[in-house]
């Protein structure tokens, strides 16, 4: 790989959230990096880069700053950037980027457009509708009956989905959309077969052509413990899932990646960057719930801690179409994350409360502390967002990382904040069974 430079090299991270610091710390520990800069960052990525003020809608600005300040690579952590197209003018400027470009970016932009690609190259999902006034949508839900998913087409920020129990959920889900509660994302509706089974996050790392497993992970999207209340954007994850052993990755990868990966290419939007499957493992086999294009928040916390490889060289050959010549290597280890959030998430997150211990929280053996809407005013470190703080711990078992990471959360003083106690319950489960 030393052929991609013999200069140290420049790297410009967009983003501001606990996924980011996770990347910035693993970019950070690459011998061939020279500069990281972030936009914006936060406190606790200003401690591996240095923090730039760009406006990332402004294409131009994006360019310029990559021009005057010699870029090498552009990684985009969150899904709007690449959902409104910023890969496609850097690529056109010349500039290596880690993302997908708009049109690639679309299998998660919209839902819609992921289950007819789904359904045209027979890749494995749930039935479904697509409609974009109420009265057809509400039809459909009742001819089909509850248990039933609706969902905005668009982004949502990871709150866009109801999986509504009775019809009359799912009917208030689809006047949610269309009275506008999550914007244009709800202007269309995707109308879901319920799936039973057990989910899982599965990683890959794509540059077009190759597709290359890059971890599993499970998140807890519910707010509360024991899988209750409202769904957010993550309270926590843990890293393997025990459910994507090696022969479900190989029936994942051939079912559902490759024919994907192809699938793009076919339609003229080849996909590079990072695909992250939301997977239901159901008593007929894997199916998709849905794909995002980028790394998940926290799931990117735990597998950045467990990866043995250089990132940055990883992102490269997959910027530079080279990923066929790669393999990837991850601990044993397993890596579980809690995340602290706000009072009030996910409705409305109360900003502004001093958080104290984070340092003492890092002087523990296997800890990192993961920073996502923190800000630093007047000596404090203050809660600047819904979710905060990301409290990742590693261990030869999930109980064992489970235990370190609450260890952790016990040294941190934030009354202002709260988690979940259970994240990781259902490896615990699985562990304890086995023994």
């Amino acid at each position: 790989m030393s052929s991609f430079a013999s200069d140290a090299l420049k790297v410009l991270l967009i983003g501001s959230g606990g996924r980011e610091h996770a990347l910035s710390w693993k970019l950070a520990a690459s011998p061939l990096l020279g500069t990281l800069y972030c936009t914006p960052g936060n406190p606790g990525i200003a401690d591996h880069a240095t923090l730039v003020d760009l406006d990332i809608d402004d294409h131009e600005a994006v360019i310029a700053f990559c021009q005057s300040f010699e870029i090498d690579l552009v990684v985009v952590g969150p899904e709007a950037p690449l959902v409104a197209g910023l890969t496609d003018p850097l690529l056109q400027a010349g500039i290596k980027v880690f993302g997908p470009s708009q049109a690639a970016a679309q299998l998660e932009g919209s839902k819609g457009f992921t289950k007819d690609l789904c359904a045209r190259f027979n890749i494995p999902t749930g039935s479904y509708g697509r409609f974009n006034n109420a009265p057809k949508a509400k039809a459909y839900i009742r001819a089909q009956g509850a248990p039933i998913v609706v969902k905005a087409d668009g982004l949502a920020a990871g709150k866009g989905v109801v999986v509504a129990m009775t019809q009359e959920e799912a009917l208030d889900a689809v006047d949610a959309c269309f009275e506008g509660q999550f914007g244009d994302a709800g202007a269309e509706v995707v109308i879901e077969e319920y799936l039973e089974g057990e989910e899982a996050s599965f990683f890959c790392i794509c540059d077009g052509t190759t597709a290359l497993p890059f971890g599993s992970a499970q998140d807890h999207k519910r707010v509360g413990d024991g899988d209750t209340g409202a769904n957010t954007g993550g309270m926590g994850a843990y890293s393997p899932a025990p459910v994507m052993d090696e022969a479900m990755t190989e029936r994942v990868m051939k079912e559902l990646i490759r024919p994907t990966i192809r699938g793009m290419a076919e339609i003229g939007a080849p996909f590079s960057g990072i695909l992250f499957a939301g997977l239901m493992i159901t008593k007929d086999g894997p199916k998709l719930i849905e794909y995002n294009t980028r790394f998940g928040d926290p799931e990117c916390q735990v597998l950045m801690t467990r990866l043995k490889d250089d990132l940055l060289v990883i992102m490269l050959a997959a910027a530079n179409n080279m990923l066929d010549q790669l393999s990837v290597r991850w601990s044993d280890e397993a890596a579980l994350t809690v995340v602290m959030a706000a009072e009030g998430y996910p409705a409305s997150p109360r900003k502004g409360t001093v958080i104290k211990g984070v340092e003492e929280a890092e002087t523990l053996p296997h800890v990192k502390v993961f920073h996502a809407g923190t800000i630093h005013k007047d000596g404090d470190l203050l809660a600047n967002g819904g979710r905060v703080l990301n409290i990742t711990a590693t261990g030869k078992t999930v109980r064992e990382a489970q235990k370190r990471a609450y260890e952790a959360v016990s040294k941190i003083s934030w009354p202002g904040g709260f988690c979940r106690k259970d994240i990781g319950w259902r490896a615990v489960e699985r562990e304890k069974a086995a023994q």
